[in-house]
């Protein structure tokens, strides 16, 4: 297993109670996955404290109390150590060990797996809970090493709190992290910068402390609450309208998407059913949105730079924010587009645009993550034949049901690209693989199969799957990291599964329902001994 974030301490706990032997390899030294890396000023999540947590165990959700509605890093990181030392995860887990290799053994149908220190372990399965965002990018302007100054990554930020007092402070990037981290930032520095591309879209996220009586109420009905969250299209309890939205008369509309506002962050995408797929439908969403933006930002000019025009609403992940737009009103707050004026390169003392040379002590780069698949085409995984995922997914990532890939048996994947994966949440989206892949072990076992890998053209059939999908809805007219546009030279692919969390729950409850349709079973280590399943895909 690698990885210990949500996914790879579920995965150890599930796996282990099955009887089997499990070791957890973390590059990090302690728990948390990307919550352990990403500690920048205002990191927070956009999914709900009380549903972004483990739904496995009802002693978990009744122990644990969530201090606010959208929980901070720094308490998501309490949560996940408390998981681990209650259910005695940390025995199995070897940390400060980065993964540099994975290679099948092919006469044995094994894998061999090679750490970053020499260290070489042997498995029958390899899992990997390398999460969806933990490959951080850095761009390579001319002089970066020039700088003199402090550079920070949202991604990698020192543990101690980083005071940018009395300084001239840039930021690079107005995605999650840039949005969140801004306004603190801005509290702090002489002057700050916003360096931004790209406009997004994002929604306050109304961030209130949860009292005791909520928590209570919470608890008592956690049951009715998780059913809903995985019956629903991203894993939270929250229902879209009843009908299209132009079906809503004009006040209807409006209250519903006051509505959702006030709920905040990413679930405004979802206030109507047809929001994703119907243009017009999506422009109402749009006009409310801007009405919003537009009240809190005193210079319109500078509104009209914060406001995205070049997507749909909702096409991107929308940010969840506290005073992100107000930040801009602040005397000591500058936007630069560089869109209008592009960054040309960092020298000793700071950034150069196209326009004007910036004087800085500290640079911010919010400039994201090599997404869905970065972490995974990091290490050399080698299959069948001596492919290496890396050549396989030269074009786009190729999985089926984002669980598996042809050429690679025994290797399964979390949340990754196939899946809903960020589309969904993240906690109940692991809870699921994890039980499916379980599931299909113990399969394995009961069976005499010694393997399990996708056909080939269970993979195709599943890849032109997720592509009708998304030409089917408005997410192709965003140039988004759902489709790698943010990493240069990665090709265009939209890499999720947009069909909803429970329909896609359905489909991989099918597939296994079927005798794990759409893969082969081999029930010996010898390639002739390959006994196969039925094939095909269910993707209705």
């Amino acid at each position: 297993m690698v990885g210990a974030g949500f996914a790879g301490l579920y995965a150890l706990h599930k796996l282990r109670a099955q009887g089997l032997s499990v070791r957890v390899l973390e590059a990090a030294p302690e728990v948390g996955g990307t919550w352990y890396y990403n500690r920048y000023p205002g990191a927070r999540c956009d999914v709900e404290s009380v549903d972004y947590c483990y739904s496995f165990s009802d002693e978990l959700q009744q122990e644990w109390n969530w201090t606010e509605k959208y929980a901070t890093q720094a308490e998501i990181l309490r949560y996940l150590k408390w998981v681990a030392d209650k259910l005695d995860l940390r025995r199995d887990i070897v940390f400060n060990t980065r993964v540099v290799s994975a290679v099948l053994d092919e006469s044995r149908l094994r894998w061999t797996v090679t750490t970053g220190a020499g260290e070489v372990l042997t498995a029958r399965f390899c899992v990997m809970a390398t999460g969806a965002l933990s490959a951080a990018l850095t761009p390579d302007f001319p002089g970066f090493a020039e700088f003199t100054g402090e550079i920070y990554h949202t991604a990698h930020w020192p543990h101690d709190p980083v005071d940018f007092t009395g300084k001239q402070v840039a930021v690079i990037g107005t995605g999650s992290s840039g949005i969140q981290s801004i306004p603190i930032i801005a509290e702090q520095a002489a002057h700050l910068y916003v360096f931004q591309r790209t406009a997004n879209f994002s929604v306050p996220a109304g961030n209130t402390p949860l009292s005791t009586a909520e928590l209570d109420e919470i608890k008592a009905n956690y049951a009715e609450r998780r059913r809903l969250s995985w019956r629903s299209g991203g894993g939270s309890p929250h229902i879209t309208a009843p009908r299209p939205t132009l079906e809503f008369d004009p006040q209807e509309r409006r209250a519903a998407f006051e509505k959702r506002w006030q709920l905040g962050g990413v679930l405004y995408s979802k206030t109507f059913p047809d929001q994703m797929t119907d243009l017009a439908a999506n422009e109402e969403a749009r006009k409310f949105y801007e009405e919003k933006v537009r009240a809190v930002i005193e210079d319109p000019a500078l509104a009209d730079l914060l406001i995205p025009t070049d997507h749909p609403i909702g096409t991107k992940r929308i940010c969840t924010d506290s005073n992100y737009f107000q930040t801009f009103n602040r005397p000591n707050v500058s936007l630069v587009s560089v869109r209008a004026t592009p960054i040309e390169s960092v020298d000793a003392t700071g950034i150069n645009t196209t326009e004007a040379h910036y004087d800085l002590d500290a640079i911010v780069l919010a400039t994201g993550f090599d997404a869905m698949t970065g972490a995974l085409t990091q290490i050399d995984i080698i299959g069948r034949d001596g492919k290496t995922l890396r050549d396989d997914w030269a074009h786009g990532p190729r999985t089926y049901l984002g669980l598996g890939i042809d050429g690679f048996p025994n290797l399964f994947v979390i949340s990754g690209p196939g899946a809903p994966a960020v589309l969904a949440n993240m906690v109940l989206h692991a809870e699921a693989h994890v039980n499916w892949i379980a599931d299909a072990i113990a399969y394995l076992d009961d069976n005499g199969y010694a393997a399990m890998e996708p056909t080939h053209d269970a993979v195709d059939r599943w890849g032109a799957e997720l592509a009708r999908r998304a030409d089917e809805s408005l997410f192709t007219k965003a140039e988004s990291w759902y489709m790698g546009a943010n990493v240069p030279g990665k090709p265009r692919v939209f890499m999720l599964f947009i069909g909803g969390f429970a329909a896609y729950n359905d489909i991989c409850a099918d597939v296994a329902t079927a005798g794990y349709k759409g893969f082969v079973l081999l029930k010996g280590p010898a390639a002739s001994g390959r006994q196969t399943a039925e094939t095909g895909c269910d993707a209705e």
